[in-house]
């Protein structure tokens, strides 16, 4: 479990091909303080498996599922990623519950300035994923634990302050760009217990 909360900007090494699957090599250092082989990390907020571990970086392995559903296929070297260790039981909870289970992938539409120091972010998000979302809700964006600002329809609005902009990978995006979407989780949960109760049916 994780909160949205980065941590660092990790950058990549390799993101080689292993049959469907592959293996990613990233450099950082600050998430490796208490990391060892079988530990956890976000990366993009993707849970991952530390399957080897360098005093300058990791690798991961990558499933099949996890290269369809999310971006990190697409990784070259050089691109920067977020990184998150996972929530100790004993921590605040800063953002809110992540799970790192991606659930699909929006495509940025806008990043614009709002003024000196803000800036908005826009992003389309598919339908069967907008429909978890309200306005001041939760969502999570390549692991940044983010508040809609705005929502019409699959199109949502989010503004970004400063701290976020700097220490994030938000401040790479361009008009196009597919992000990782985890959607709140307390509301996948709840529409789970309705649709089993029969008050609800899920879309056809």
């Amino acid at each position: 479990m994780f909160t949205g909360i980065i941590e660092e900007l990790g950058q990549v090494v390799e993101n080689q091909r292993r049959g469907s699957g592959a293996r990613l090599r990233i450099h950082c250092r600050r998430v490796l303080e208490d990391a060892d082989l079988g530990s956890s990390l976000a990366v993009n907020g993707v849970c991952l498996t530390v399957v080897d571990r360098q005093a300058d970086g990791f690798a991961a392995d990558l499933g099949a599922e996890t290269l369809a559903r999310t971006n990190l296929g697409r990784l070259a070297p050089g691109d920067w990623v977020n990184l998150e260790r996972p929530l100790q039981l004993s921590s605040r909870l800063s953002g809110h519950l992540v799970q790192g289970h991606v659930d699909g992938l929006a495509e940025v539409r806008t990043v614009t300035p709002l003024n000196a120091e803000n800036w908005e972010l826009q992003i389309a998000l598919p339908p069967e994923l907008a429909r978890y979302t309200v306005y001041k809700g939760s969502i999570a964006l390549d692991g940044v634990s983010l508040t809609i600002a705005r929502l019409e329809g699959c199109i949502l609005s989010i503004s970004i302050i400063p701290h976020t902009w700097t220490n994030t990978i938000i401040h790479r995006y361009q008009s196009g760009d597919l992000v990782n979407v985890e959607c709140d989780l307390i509301a996948k949960y709840v529409e789970r217990l309705l649709t089993d109760s029969g008050a609800i049916r899920p879309p056809s």
